[in-house]
């Protein structure tokens, strides 16, 4: 057991404190009592003393003030705690390309208001994350059940030069390694989601993390975003520059990992991409709370004390 507030805990010294006093009055009491020495008078005149009753609700007092300084501490234990493994990362190409406004309002705002709308279809339950690549690949949210997470991130993409579709698959891969295995040290069943509108132009090949994926039985779902037709301008270049999509590309990472290929999403087709994922709880060991125990246990140690001086003494301690 820990505390989240042990200082706290250095309070019980002043109950400790009121223990001994305790003890040290009951003590003198009894030599007091035995100075009077007539002790066949001394009962006759005397009610008789309630013996070893009067100090229990003194004693459930004090274990009643000492549980509430424990609850106040903060007590946590650990607990084991199911955890859900199945795992989908989406991967967000955010290329200069993606600006491009071949598709309503552009490529970059279509990709960001599909991934939206997954993130309202897929399951509570499920893992998800979300990896952002231009030259390089990013894990900006590791995989969670916390969708306002993602959704947050998701809305605050910024564009960025050249496209590394390879290092985002790797860092998707890298994301679903984040959670603990199965027992035998198998993968967890996940899956990627890619957004893009282009091929490689920087980091790893494809070819290198498609192998990757195969390895981890990771299927990649590619979503193409964009036309033949695609252009961007660059600032002091009056000539609009093409940025046709590659489908080939795309659609060819999608085949070799056991993936789907979608060149127009919708709500029906994303939804193919978990439905096959299947399930995987697993157990985790996590601090949790136990203050009401202690409170639970503080109330009815009052509760009996003040029952125990009503009947034995007629009187609340």
């Amino acid at each position: 057991m820990s505390f989240d507030s042990p200082l706290r805990l250095a309070l019980l010294a002043f109950v400790a404190a009121a223990v001994i006093a305790y003890v040290v009055l009951q003590t003198r009491r009894s030599t007091y009592t035995l100075r009077f020495t007539n002790v066949d008078l001394l009962s006759s005149v005397a009610p008789r003393r309630p013996g070893w009753r009067r100090h229990l609700p003194a004693t459930l007092f004090v274990l009643a003030v000492a549980a509430m300084v424990v609850a106040w501490a903060g007590p946590t234990a650990p607990t084991t705690v199911p955890v859900e493994r199945a795992t989908v990362m989406l991967a967000i190409d955010v290329s200069l390309s993606m600006q491009a406004q071949d598709v309503d309002p552009d490529r970059l705002r279509a990709a960001q208001a599909a991934a939206l709308d997954f993130l309202a279809v897929v399951p509570a339950e499920l893992n998800v994350g979300l990896v952002t690549f231009s030259g390089v690949a990013t894990i900006a949210v590791p995989p969670t059940t916390d969708r306002d997470l993602v959704a947050e991130a998701v809305g605050r993409l910024q564009l960025a030069e050249r496209t590394a579709i390879g290092e985002a698959i790797f860092a998707s891969l890298d994301a679903i390694n984040l959670i603990p295995p199965e027992p035998g040290g198998e993968q967890v069943p996940a899956a990627i989601v890619l957004m893009s509108d282009g091929a490689t132009t920087a980091g790893r090949a494809d070819d290198l993390a498609v192998a990757a994926a195969l390895e981890q039985g990771v299927p990649v779902t590619t979503i193409a975003f964009g036309t033949d037709e695609g252009t961007i301008s660059i600032p002091g270049d009056p000539i609009p520059i093409p940025v046709p999509v590659d489908r080939t590309a795309l659609e060819s990472i999608a085949a070799d990992t056991g993936g789907a290929f979608f060149s127009a999403v919708t709500a029906e087709q994303l939804e193919e991409v978990y439905v096959d994922i299947g399930s995987s709880i697993g157990f985790t060991t996590a601090q949790q709370d136990i203050s009401g125990w202690f409170i639970g246990a503080a109330l009815a140690a009052l509760i009996a004390t003040g029952a125990m001086s009503l009947a034995w003494f007629s009187r609340l301690p």
